[in-house]
Formats: structure tokens, C-alpha cells, sequence
């Protein structure tokens, strides 16, 4: 995990190794042609209202209010983005969310009379933890966390040369993340099994950034991208296990309940790039 100094500082360190730049290899202009290079920075969530909703019928519609015997909301106490630290949430959640990241890049620029066009592919290894956690009136905490490995995607970018060797762009396309899912609880009397381990979904990205041409056949740069990826393949599956028959998830329909997480996946990335150019 990092801290937010650090990824402030990738950021602040690439514009000073812009600004440090030789004059002479601020020169050299032409941005048209294939490139190839890589990107490391730092990546963390946007945070968010993250909740778990319930189907308690089993028939696959969503929504539905987990209810006591006696009628009562049995998740009053609500909810927390983030990892319970306790079974009530007045103590708050740990949300472990800033990590580093990095991978490689392929991508093809034209430029046209100052402006810049082009296409690029990334892809990228994570490990950015995203938990939401739900808390009955047991008290008992049920804690679900996808944590983001990898991915790949493709995005158009455009902008200005603003000198011959300093581009400034604004960038935006589509990704596809895949995570790996898990669940933590700490109700012992039910059963709980979770549907899928490993997922995967479409989403989109967007941002900008600038980069600093080193001579002819290299570049730096600083680039922010917003991501957000839909993410709801992978539920829990909730039995009576040694719980009585009263119990709030098996009322409804004796098969159990299934619990899921509302949000997408959404992230902030600020990363360093560098480029050899052809």
C-alpha cells in the first residue's frame, strides 16, 4: 500500500524531469510514428457509497430487505466502504485502496499541422483492493472484497504540440479489468459460498497528460487516467447452515438468500510513461 505523498510526488517528479530537460532536446519535434514503452505509477479508488443488496427470493431480481421474524430490517445497522474492523460499523472501516502499478504500452501517432492524433493499447498489472462491508443486527460483520490484478484496453488520444518536443493530450477509450474476488464474515451459524473466484468486465477509461520528446526517438511523461469498469458477476451465496429455521437469510425461501455489491469498479491512476519512438 502506498500513501498519498507518493502518488502526488510521481506526479510532481515528472514535470520536474520535464522541466529539467535540456534546451537542445527540447528541439526536436515530430510526433508522427509508431512507439513502444512503459508506464509505473500509482492507482487508487474513487471513493464512493458502496453497498450490498440481497435477493431473498432467489429469482434473480435484487433490492430486496433481509427481514427478521418478528419484520425487522436485520441490516439496519448499515453499511461502510471499506473492510469491517469490528462487527458494528461506528468503528469504521479500513479502506487499503492506494497501490502501485505499472505495465507496458504500444501505440502509433500522426500529426497534423501541430495537432496530434493517435491510437495506443496498454496493459497493466494492479492490486487495488475494493471492499464494501455490510453489518447485521446480530451483530456481525459480511465483508466483500474484489481486488483489481490486471488490465488491458485501448484508447484514441489527441492534443497540441505546443512546442516541437512538448505535447499536451487528452485521452479516453475502452478497458478490461480482471479481479479476484473473496468474502469475510463473522457469522459462524450460516453457511456461505461464493459464485465465482476470479472475474472479468468491460469498462472505460479517460484522462490526459504531457510528454516531453528527449531528443528524436524518445519521450516522458506524466499521464491521469479515470477508470471505471462494470463489475457484478460474482454474488454469495448464503444457506440455513447450522442457523435455526428463523433465521432472517432463510425466511424468504428456505434455499437461502444471495448478496451482492451495488457499485462499478471505479480507480484513479497518475503514472510516469516513457516512450522509444521509430
Amino acid at each position: 500500500m502506498i500513501r498519498r505523498p507518493l502518488a502526488a510526488s510521481l506526479l510532481a517528479a515528472s514535470f520536474a524531469v520535464l522541466a529539467a530537460t535540456p534546451a537542445a532536446a527540447q528541439t526536436s519535434g515530430g510526433w508522427s510514428g509508431p512507439y513502444v514503452g512503459g508506464q509505473i505509477g500509482a492507482g487508487f479508488l474513487v471513493k464512493d457509497n458502496a453497498r450490498t443488496e440481497f435477493d431473498i427470493n432467489r429469482d434473480g431480481r435484487f433490492g430486496d430487505t433481509v427481514s427478521t421474524a418478528t419484520g425487522a430490517n436485520a441490516f439496519s445497522p448499515g453499511f461502510c466502504g471499506g473492510t469491517a474492523t469490528s462487527t458494528a460499523p461506528g468503528t469504521g472501516c479500513d479502506r487499503s485502496e492506494r497501490e502501485l502499478e505499472g505495465g507496458i504500452h504500444a501505440g502509433f501517432d500522426a500529426e497534423l499541422g501541430g495537432v496530434v492524433v493517435g491510437v495506443v493499447g496498454e496493459y497493466d498489472r494492479h492490486n487495488i483492493k475494493d471492499s464494501v462491508s455490510a453489518f447485521s443486527t446480530t451483530p456481525a460483520f459480511y465483508t466483500l472484497t474484489r481486488t483489481l490484478r490486471s488490465s488491458y484496453g485501448a484508447r484514441a488520444r489527441a492534443g497540441v504540440a505546443i512546442t516541437p518536443a512538448t505535447l499536451l493530450y487528452a485521452t479516453g477509450g475502452v478497458v478490461r479489468g480482471s479481479f479476484r474476488q473473496s468474502f469475510a464474515t463473522s457469522n459462524t451459524a450460516n453457511a456461505f459460498a461464493i459464485t465465482d473466484t476470479k472475474t472479468k468486465g468491460w469498462g472505460y477509461r479517460a484522462g490526459g497528460g504531457i510528454e516531453q520528446k528527449l531528443g528524436s526517438n524518445f519521450s516522458v511523461g506524466a499521464l491521469y487516467l479515470y477508470s471505471s469498469i462494470k463489475d457484478d458477476d460474482s454474488a454469495i451465496s448464503v444457506t440455513q447452515g447450522t442457523a435455526p429455521a428463523t433465521n432472517p437469510f432463510v425466511l424468504a425461501n428456505p434455499s437461502g438468500t444471495v448478496i451482492r455489491r451495488t457499485d462499478r469498479f471505479e480507480s484513479h491512476s497518475l503514472k510516469l510513461t516513457g516512450s522509444l519512438r521509430f
